[in-house]
């Protein structure tokens, strides 16, 4: 559409492009730049963050903002938020920095500044709840990140928001700017996203989104799948067009992924279909527990490269939660296989790489307290707690209101802190210097000048040899940005990795197996693909009580994680899988049977000393009188008020018979069969 709008004369400067990920707009970008040559060049193509990043720097006066701020991550947020709580003497093992900073987020992406949350939780009965900590702690957030010249990943979309509704001139501004708006996957959009949207829209309404109800797998990060299913009240003269053509997945998949989601009442009606070839099956199993479920991936996995030429970055693992990646991940090394599990630490989180992008950050930002707080000790100076707090102490005496870093300058001209005259003088020497200097240049005259890298090479170990890499690796990416992006300043970098997202990491170029959760898969795709852990309680997660929403959705990311399959599709899950140190009897998750699959293949299952096969039942292993009659291992039964299930254990006998049944409603129950009133069937 772009390629199109160019080619009909529409100027270039009144194009916006927006997405989710710096992947997905570097991609868009490259396609562009194919189809309609230089004249793209001038095209905005971002994510929404940072779309709205640049926006806030250009018009930082507007926003009550220094242009320089910095923007802090979830661990620098949690951070700010763990000192609120202690300052309002909340207990924080009560009441998590994590949860809190979770609320917080939450309320920004409904657009609640501190006091209309405040407002919002004064009308919960509890005084001492959840959400009136939250509120107390929001305005002190606030208060400490302005002090800081800092703000979060929230404040940029409300910032924004809040400066088009609340400036006429500005907001004119950028709708004669970008008479052409084009979102992808709009169907992630929150409600701070939508109401930014149509402020952008609102003159022209000359807009284009693009997005798959069926694709909707963020609620529990803000997302709004209404935004695209009521997009057509929105905007009444919309056309739609329906993009059924998938050029991915052969048909056995699409006919597979297509019977699952069929089942989801609120949505579209749209059936896809492709010109790529019937395929292989797609496979379900079922396996005795989750270590034979994951050797089975390994050897497949082997086997496939071994006898058809398949190479390691074809193939992905998928899970429904971080937790299930540990056995994949032991496994596949026992079989020598390489893996890379994306989602885990992140390189710009990293120990080494933070110390010397707080340098970089205090530069940029001296009133930035999160990096100052990092970097005063580092290396070692002799600054412990002691030492912070009178460099604290003094920024606020006598009616003072320094920054911590002025503070410190100020005592280190006057002689009281000695220990940190050399970290000012570099500091120093860089904020004078930084507008005439790119930010690979910075990065290298600090690393250089604080001795960080022949500290760690007096150490002469592996760790520190590995981390000594990580640092020649920042450089590397500071070089990397520098030479693909237009602007090559210390704040247009920082910016860029403040905003990076876990898949923008991820190389898929690199021969590795892909461990990866289905959440973070989106958007992907590989030729072959393992969805593992099919089970009830896993996936769907959760226990019986799903609202028909939350059914929907996880229903929805099954339907993501099966149509990321080019080619092979293997679905499977263990009959017995331990959790929390517990063994749990595991029934097929519903999805298995909403998408007509049956069990291909199946390893033996061992219950205790008993051993089932693919479709058998055991003999009478307990037996009761009267109405109990004979009941056993994986025996089908009917509650009155529980529905069916399958018994998984029995214990006692005649009037003390017990039986644990697990219910195809994803819960177990331990029952006494005198009084259950079980039905055979």
């Amino acid at each position: 559409r772009i390629a199109y709008l160019l080619q009909n004369g529409v100027s270039p400067w009144n194009i916006l492009a927006m997405t989710f990920t710096n992947k997905a707009a570097a991609q868009m970008r490259e396609r562009i730049n194919k189809l309609a040559g230089p004249s793209a060049l001038s095209v905005w193509i971002s994510t929404y963050h940072s779309f709205c990043a640049r926006v806030l720097r250009m018009e930082a006066g507007h926003a009550g903002l220094n242009k320089d701020f910095t923007i802090y991550d979830d661990d620098d947020s949690k951070k700010i938020v763990e000192a609120s709580l202690k300052e309002l003497n909340y207990d924080t093992g009560k009441f998590k920095p994590s949860v809190i900073s979770g609320m917080i987020s939450s309320a920004k992406d409904k657009l609640l500044d501190a006091e209309s949350y405040g407002i919002h939780a004064s009308t919960t009965p509890e005084p001492t709840s959840f959400g009136k900590v939250a509120a107390d702690v929001y305005e002190l957030y606030q208060k400490k990140l302005k002090e800081a010249n800092a703000v979060d990943f929230g404040d940029l979309l409300r910032y924004v928001v809040e400066l088009l509704k609340n400036n006429p001139p500005v907001l004119t501004k950028y709708q004669e700017r970008f008479k052409y708006i084009m979102i992808d996957e709009y169907q992630d959009t929150n409600y701070a996203q939508y109401v930014l949207t149509k402020l952008l829209a609102a003159k022209y309404k000359n807009i284009c989104v693009v997005g798959d109800d069926d694709q909707a797998i963020y609620s529990w990060r803000g997302a709004d799948v209404r935004n695209i299913m009521e997009f057509e009240r929105d905007y009444p003269k919309t056309t739609v067009v329906y993009l059924e053509q998938n050029y991915r997945s052969t048909k056995n998949i699409l006919e597979t992924a297509g019977s699952l989601i069929s089942f989801n009442n609120h949505r579209k009606p749209k059936r896809l279909w492709t010109n790529r070839p019937q395929g292989s099956d797609v496979v379900y199993s079922e396996f005795r527990d989750e270590f034979n479920e994951s050797r089975n991936v390994a050897e497949k996995i082997k086997s496939m490269v071994e006898a058809e030429g398949k190479s390691l970055s074809d193939f992905a693992v998928f899970y429904r939660t971080n937790a299930q990646s540990r056995l994949f991940e032991e496994t596949l090394t026992r079989y020598g296989i390489p893996f890379v599990v994306v989602g885990s630490q992140r390189f710009y989180e990293r120990a080494e790489v933070k110390d010397i992008l707080g340098y970089l950050k205090l530069i940029n930002n001296p009133a930035d307290s999160i990096s100052f707080k990092r970097i005063i000790n580092i290396p070692s100076r002799g600054i412990g707690k002691v030492t912070l707090t009178s460099i604290q102490d003094n920024a606020i005496t006598f009616g003072k209101n320094l920054t911590l870093y002025e503070s410190a300058k100020e005592m280190v001209q006057n002689g009281r802190l000695p220990k940190a005259e050399k970290f000012i003088k570099l500091v120093d020497s860089m904020l004078k210097e930084k507008e005439n200097m790119d930010a690979s240049e910075i990065a290298k005259i600090v690393i250089d000048e604080t001795g960080y890298i022949q500290l760690l090479e007096a150490q002469n170990d592996i760790e520190s040899r590995s981390r000594i890499e990580n640092i020649q690796e920042l450089v590397s990416a500071i070089v990397d940005f520098e030479q693909n992006s237009q602007i090559k300043t210390l704040p247009a970098f920082l910016e860029n990795i403040a905003l990076v997202s876990d898949v923008d990491v991820w190389d898929e170029k690199k021969d590795f197996v892909t461990l990866i959760t289905l959440h973070l898969a989106k958007g992907l795709e590989f030729p072959c693909v393992f969805l593992t852990g099919l089970e009830e309680g896993l996936f769907p997660v959760g226990n019986s009580a799903y609202s028909m929403e939350e059914l929907e959705e996880e229903r929805r990311l099954c339907y993501v994680g099966m149509t990321r399959a080019k080619e092979h599709l293997f679905l499977s899950g263990a009959s017995q899988r331990r959790v929390y140190g517990q063994l749990r009897w595991c029934i097929p998750s519903r999805f298995v049977k909403e998408a007509g699959l049956k069990k291909e293949c199946c390893s033996p299952i061992f219950r205790d000393e008993t051993l089932i096969g693919p479709e058998e039942e055991t003999a009478p292993l307990s037996v009761g009188n009267g109405k109990t009659g004979h009941f056993y291992r994986g025996m089908r039964i009917k509650h009155p008020e529980f529905g069916e299930g399958k018994i998984q254990d029995v214990s006692g006998a005649a009037d003390d018979l017990k039986v644990i049944v697990q219910f195809d409603a994803g819960f177990w129950k331990k029952l006494l069969v005198k009084y259950a009133n079980l039905e055979r069937i």
